[in-house]
């Protein structure tokens, strides 16, 4: 990973770190999120990954006003990285715990490929 890539990366870790904290107090079931990104296109390439507790929070998080206000918060601290998400709707996901146990036998890393 080149110097400039590395430098990003900490910018965008330490923006959804502060999404993070705040969903954890404003949405029910929210645990925590990542993120992947193909450095040679930032814009098209990073997906956001919100993760529940269980398949009926994480619909009902899709469905909910914080929820929208989840994504709308995602934006708005990339947007301070000059980071303009080319389909927000699509790289921004919810997912749950219990949907990467059942399919991936909790395995994180395998459920996200």
């Amino acid at each position: 990973m080149k110097k400039t890539d590395k430098k990003l990366d900490h910018q965008i870790r330490a923006r959804l770190t502060d999404v993070c904290e705040q969903a954890l107090e404003t949405v029910d079931g929210f645990e925590w999120l990542t993120h992947t990104v193909n450095y040679a296109n930032v814009s098209s390439s990073l997906n956001i990954i919100c993760v529940f507790t269980t398949e009926e929070q994480c619909h009902h998080a899709s469905n909910s006003l914080a929820g929208q206000q989840l994504v709308l918060n995602i934006i708005d601290e990339l947007t301070t990285l000059n980071i303009q998400l080319k389909k927000p709707n699509q790289q921004i996901q919810f997912d749950s715990e219990q949907a990467c146990e059942n399919q991936s036998n909790g395995n994180w890393a395998k459920h996200l490929q």
